[in-house]
């Protein structure tokens, strides 16, 4: 590179390229691998990037290096591992993220112009990854640190439907009913921190607003929980939450769908009637899923149609509604002993979201 530039550079590769070739097709029936073929190559390419950009060429060999160290555990991962539907998920949230993301405009458009196409995609994007990162939790970490780790893991691809699948355990495990609910309600820190997302992925300035009460939340949700865990079960818990894949791509569709259907609903509303409009349409809607309704009211905010403080009361009455339907299906799922654990957990968590309104 610093003899003859780039020109030499692509010279030497080309020659390299060619002894490699001839290399592997005479050991190809001994080792099929091209894993070493390809680290000299990239050598050759990190040490003509050194010469521009000696800072990026170092963080790359430092990757290669940790790829190849773990090579072998890595291989087992993607032949043993890794599943057909999980190699899927993934290749299908890279391509949302890296290729279909960026081509899409940042524009409101529509009616009302209560819709950009930028930010639906975003949050699908969001919704996958986040889904991706809770199987990922549930995968590594299985059942050893309890229901607990896990309901929360699984909360990110949806909260209530965790909540249903402890209640269903109860009548398998009723000893255990205490570390049962215990994880129904840690899964709320799930919601909440998905929340929060939600808002930071439209616009950080929106968390501004709603620091305060969703912190209040996640505290309160985890004090609950963790009070009810102890004494510790009377047995080892063995079943795992089947939430799904890598990431339910139907549900993220549906959850987009659904919020570009209520912020054009919240959008006409708050043309008619107000701000009035837009808490009734969130109250509604949160019955359903408070992620729909929290992107909607952002949305509004981020074209201009709301004041950024003035998400507030939508967002917490969302969640809130959210969380009566969650005490139904707690009851309807459980039974009654288990909904008179989780029930006040679900309002302690409710009130302690709207006391956190006193910190922003």
């Amino acid at each position: 590179m610093q003899v003859g530039g780039s020109l030499l550079v692509g010279i030497v590769a080309i020659v390299l390229a060619m002894l490699v070739t001839v290399a592997y097709w005479r050991s190809v029936d001994a080792d099929p691998g091209v894993t070493s073929e390809v680290a000299l190559l990239t050598v050759l390419v990190l040490g003509a990037l050194c010469g521009w950009n000696p800072g990026l060429a170092i963080a790359l060999g430092v990757v290669m290096a940790g790829l190849l160290t773990y090579r072998e555990k890595l291989h087992y991962f993607a032949r043993s591992q890794l599943s057909e539907a999980e190699l899927g998920d993934g290749l299908i949230l890279l391509t949302a993220a890296l290729v279909v993301l960026p081509l899409v405009p940042d524009r409101f458009i529509g009616p009302y112009a209560a819709i950009n196409l930028r930010t639906i995609c975003s949050l699908t994007v969001l919704l996958m990854a986040v889904g991706a990162a809770g199987h990922i939790a549930v995968r590594a970490l299985g059942t050893r640190y309890g229901y607990a780790i896990s309901a929360i893991a699984s909360g990110f691809a949806s909260s209530t439907v965790t909540i249903a699948a402890m209640g269903h355990l109860v009548a398998r495990q009723p000893d255990n009913i205490k570390v049962l609910s215990a994880a129904a309600i840690l899964s709320n820190m799930a919601t909440v921190t998905q929340v929060g997302m939600i808002l930071g992925a439209v616009d950080p300035g929106l968390m501004r607003q709603m620091w305060g009460p969703l912190i209040c939340a996640a505290i309160a949700a985890a004090l609950y929980g963790v009070s009810l865990m102890f004494p510790r079960p009377a047995r080892t818990l063995t079943e795992s939450v089947q939430v799904g894949g890598a990431f339910n791509l139907k549900l993220a569709l549906i959850v987009t769908s659904t919020m570009t259907g209520i912020t054009f609903a919240s959008s006409m509303m708050l043309s008619h009637f107000g701000q009035l409009g837009v808490m009734l349409t969130a109250m509604f809607s949160g019955l359903a899923d408070a992620h729909a309704s929290t992107a909607s009211i952002a949305s509004l905010a981020k074209s201009g149609q709301l004041p950024f403080d003035g998400i507030v009361g939508p967002v917490l009455i969302a969640i809130s509604t959210n969380s009566v339907s969650k005490c139904g299906v707690a009851w309807v799922s459980g039974g009654p002993r288990f909904a008179a654990l989780v029930i006040p957990g679900q309002v302690l968590l409710t009130l302690a979201m709207w006391a956190g309104m006193w910190l922003t």
